[in-house]
């Protein structure tokens, strides 16, 4: 976990962040200024930003939106002061309305991002400066010290090399608290094959089929909000095992980027989990991140203790194999 300490003064109405990474100071500011890398980071990883205007100047602007799983959007502008490049960057991070203005009826605040080299690499200090207590007390109760730490603890594998840190590694499966895993996968592959290939059904039926001796028997999916979806399995010869499905709906669809939706197994009594599927590329490298949602920490721990992750691989394995070797 890159953040150090994330630390809220009452009196001087301030909270501070303060994270390390075993880089350049340079590769550092890259992250905070290139949109497309602000996007993987900026916003905890269930509400992940969107910059839709970027002008990194004084007196220029960037505005972003906010997206959560169920298409809650928060939309904010920065309107930027100081840009001193590699060191130091200030802006006010505001509350905007549906049009991109910033909206006078929520709380203001103004962050200094100060950066600076190490022994180990570099370091960046954010300074959030709050106008009264008011904004302050409303700014906490909407967790704001958690969004950080969780959206910041993003910044490392934005800083990575993509291939050197996860071409090649699997599934790996991190699990974050008691109803929170999240499962991250990397493609030599571009990102919109990636959609394509978990979202036109004539192609996922030849890869998500887990391991060796399943067939996919019902593929279904209205590819819009609100639209359904149900996929349905059965073994096939010898193979041991009972036909079973999962549906649900989709919540959220950004193409070639983000889909968000709910799951569970057909006619079980079970509450649904909610999957949260992104695809970020860098240089024609997709790392695939699905956050997944359970209803209790005993239902994660079920579904986790089948298998998953290695049926996941088998599936991802065969992806390389049918789709990606072919398009």
């Amino acid at each position: 976990m890159p953040v150090t300490s994330v630390h809220t003064d009452p009196e001087a109405l301030t909270t501070t962040l303060v994270a390390d990474f075993p880089v350049p100071v340079e590769r550092l500011w890259g992250a905070f200024t290139d949109p497309r890398q602000l996007e993987r980071f900026w916003g905890p990883p269930s509400f992940p930003a969107t910059f839709s205007e970027f002008d990194l100047r004084p007196g220029g602007r960037a505005r972003y939106d906010m997206t959560g799983p169920d298409g809650e959007t928060y939309r904010s502008v920065w309107l930027v002061h100081t840009v001193e490049e590699p060191v130091r960057l200030t802006f006010d991070d505001l509350f905007a309305t549906e049009d991109g203005e910033v909206d006078p009826t929520q709380p203001t605040s103004t962050s200094v991002l100060d950066f600076e080299s190490t022994d180990t690499g570099s370091r960046v200090r954010i300074t959030t400066t709050f106008p009264d207590a008011g904004a302050l007390e409303t700014l906490l109760a909407m967790g704001m010290e958690q969004g950080y730490t969780e959206a910041f603890g993003q910044l490392d594998r934005v800083l990575a090399d993509l291939r050197e840190y996860a071409l090649g590694k699997g599934v790996v499966t991190e699990v974050l608290d008691d109803t929170h895993v999240r499962f991250t996968r990397a493609f030599e592959a571009p990102r919109h094959v990636l959609w394509r290939a978990h979202t036109e059904p004539e192609l996922v039926r030849r890869w998500l089929l887990g391991p060796d001796g399943w067939e996919m028997t019902v593929c279904e999916n209205d590819l819009r909000p609100g639209g359904r979806y149900r996929q349905a399995w059965a073994p096939v010869g010898d193979t041991e095992g009972e036909p079973f499905g999962f549906e649900g709906e989709n919540t959220l669809v950004q193409p070639e980027h983000r889909l968000v939706s709910t799951e569970a197994m057909t006619g079980a009594p079970y509450p649904p989990n909610t999957n949260d599927l992104t695809l970020d590329e860098v240089d024609g490298a997709t790392l695939l991140t699905l956050l997944v949602t359970y209803p209790s920490v005993e239902q994660r721990d079920a579904i986790l203790a089948t298998g998953m992750t290695d049926g996941m691989e088998a599936s991802y394995q065969r992806l390389e194999r049918e789709v990606l070797a072919t398009a």
